[in-house]
């Protein structure tokens, strides 16, 4: 008894939808594989599954892009905008530049100048000496800001001495104020006191009175 049709169309039910992708993906991705190996032709396959996964498979002796340029040319159809040939054009324009800047930096290293004849040295000595010159004006230039803040602390060391030893000064002033008042004030009380308190040790009288 022979096997049904299968009718094509949607499979309703998501687990039986994802099982039967799975086999058919890797059925069709086997085939290929096979066609490539036995037919000695060049095959490439993408698929994507309905959540946006994606399984390719390419002949071993080729690439995907190859493939597409391949396509392109027999069919005559571009696969890129105008927009991605920009895009491109731009990022080849830019490897070109990082290239040439690369070259350029060895050569002012020093590096690689065997293959440069003497004309091409000429501007390389020019942009090294330009630089040299441009690190000697920098320095000075820090040399010069190193004597400005060397000389601005100077003058702020001697404001500072100058308000220190002012108020060692008032200090001192303020001492001998307190010195003299309080000398000041001794002489007043004695000369307040009676003359019974005036006791003198060496006065005649009280010799006697011994």
């Amino acid at each position: 008894m022979g096997r049904g049709k299968i009718e094509i169309k949607r499979i309703e039910n998501s687990t039986n939808r994802q099982v039967t992708f799975s086999k058919r993906r890797n059925g069709i991705i086997k085939k290929a594989r096979e066609i490539s190996v036995l037919c000695e032709s060049q095959v490439s396959v993408v698929i994507f599954s309905s959540c946006g996964k994606m399984s390719e498979y390419c002949s071993p002796n080729t690439s995907f892009p190859r493939i597409l340029e391949r396509y392109q040319h027999n069919c005559g159809k571009k696969l890129w905008d105008a927009k991605h040939e920009n895009l491109n054009a731009q990022i080849d324009r830019v490897k070109k530049e990082n290239d040439n800047m690369q070259i350029e930096l060895r050569h002012l290293k020093g590096e690689d100048l065997n293959s440069l004849n003497p004309k091409e040295l000429i501007p390389i000595e020019e942009a090294l000496e330009n630089g040299l010159n441009g690190v000697r004006a920098k320095q000075m230039e820090y040399l010069k800001m190193l004597k400005k803040n060397e000389r601005l602390l100077e003058e702020e060391n001697k404001r500072l001495t100058y308000i220190l030893r002012h108020q060692q000064l008032a200090m001192e002033g303020n001492v001998r104020q307190l010195d003299l008042g309080y000398h000041q004030r001794e002489r007043e009380f004695a000369a307040q006191m009676p003359m019974a308190f005036r006791v003198q040790p060496i006065h005649p009288n009280l010799q006697q009175n011994k």
